[in-house]
């Protein structure tokens, strides 16, 4: 396959008009190595990466905790169709053995060609604060366990990439040093102060789930785990741009505070992704969506309802810079859970995940 005309996205963040050869859904360096030399004519459009979201529990009326397997392959498929070239299914806080079940379900599924590609699970919780528990259940919140996770990552065929843990609850400072060259620890739903969650980082907890939502709030005397992360050179930080999560001002700061290396769009997306509005669930609880926005019956934010390319989109409308946006929701994502070596980048040897749009960032084919 040639894809021809395209600006193509570069690693700095410019755009050039280049050929790319792609074979065996592999970009290479020049048509002598192409068995297939189909044209694709991308000419006034942008050739981005695609993207990728560390951060969904669902879409179009599934929950990857429903542990279903066409539920899977559907989500996975409307990911895909909508942009998002690799995921990492996110799970709820819930009993062992409905993890065992949904973990195990991700790990049959293989190789799934017509859906967004899984690069692992995101395990969020049981290890939270009940204090920031969100929409969690705080019935089945745990303290961190190291024989459980190990259970867990067995039933997930070790497949297990990031997990969210909240620094201030017990055990949390051992176990972030034993397990934190095995999985990427991301720090959230806590309600812990600045130096506890210094001490995290320390120990080699370099990331922090959805930054702003499910933690104490940065303040100029109490900077909380906000103020920690920002002074971590090594922590990368996800933030949910659906405009209802964090304000676009805020957005703003948080890109300028972070900078274009360190922030992480993801969607946060559960069940009534893509879906009308109505009664939907997530980790068993009801939620209510209405334009778009998710509550619990309490009136908590439970997720959202807007994939990562719309989150994306969003961003820009809020005067992300186009390159900034584009990086948190591919470079910066494919970095924090160790697979930028081979998806992420418009770049010859790695996977051809890649999207046609138009200058208005409208998407036009997904690769």
């Amino acid at each position: 396959m040639i894809i021809q005309g395209g600006m193509v996205f570069q690693e700095d963040g410019s755009f050039r008009r280049q050929e790319l050869y792609i074979e065996g859904h592999r970009i290479v360096s020049g048509q002598e190595q192409l068995t297939d030399c189909t044209v694709i004519d991308a000419e006034g459009l942008l050739v981005l990466p695609g993207l990728i979201d560390i951060h969904t529990h669902g879409a179009c009326g599934h929950d990857y905790c429903d542990g279903d397997m066409e539920g899977l392959k559907a989500i996975l498929r409307y990911e895909r169709q909508h942009g998002i070239t690799s995921c990492c299914p996110t799970s709820m806080t819930l009993p062992e053995n409905s993890l065992k079940d949904i973990f195990s379900n991700i790990r049959s599924l293989g190789e799934y060609r017509e859906g967004a590609t899984v690069q692992g699970i995101n395990m969020e919780g049981p290890f939270l604060d009940p204090v920031r528990k969100g929409a969690h259940k705080e019935s089945c919140i745990l303290k961190p366990d190291p024989e459980l996770f190990g259970r867990l990552n067995g039933y997930s065929g070790g497949r297990i990439r990031i997990m969210t843990l909240a620094p201030n609850a017990e055990g949390a400072m051992e176990f972030i040093r034993e397990f934190h060259d095995q999985v990427c620890i991301s720090l959230g739903h806590t309600s812990a102060d600045y130096d506890t969650a210094r001490t995290a980082m320390q120990q080699g907890a370099h990331h922090v789930t959805h930054l702003f939502n499910a933690m104490e709030p940065l303040g100029h005397r109490a900077p909380g785990l906000i103020g920690a992360a920002f002074d971590d050179p090594e922590c990368m930080a996800e933030l949910i741009c659906d405009g209802i999560h964090v304000h676009p001002s805020v957005v703003r700061a948080a890109f300028h505070m972070f900078g274009p290396e360190r922030m992480i769009l993801i969607s946060d997306s559960m069940m009534a992704t893509g879906m009308e509005d109505g009664i939907y669930h997530l980790g068993g609880q009801l939620v209510q969506v209405q334009n778009k926005k998710a509550l619990l019956q309490d009136g908590t934010i439970a997720g959202s309802a807007t994939n990562l390319f719309d989150c994306m989109k969003k961003a820009v409308s809020f005067g992300i810079p186009l390159k900034d946006a584009v990086f948190a929701a591919t470079r910066n994502p494919a970095k924090s859970i160790g697979i930028y070596h081979r998806t992420g980048s418009v770049t010859i040897g790695k996977e051809a995940d890649l999207l046609l749009v138009t200058p208005e960032l409208d998407l036009i084919q997904v690769i």
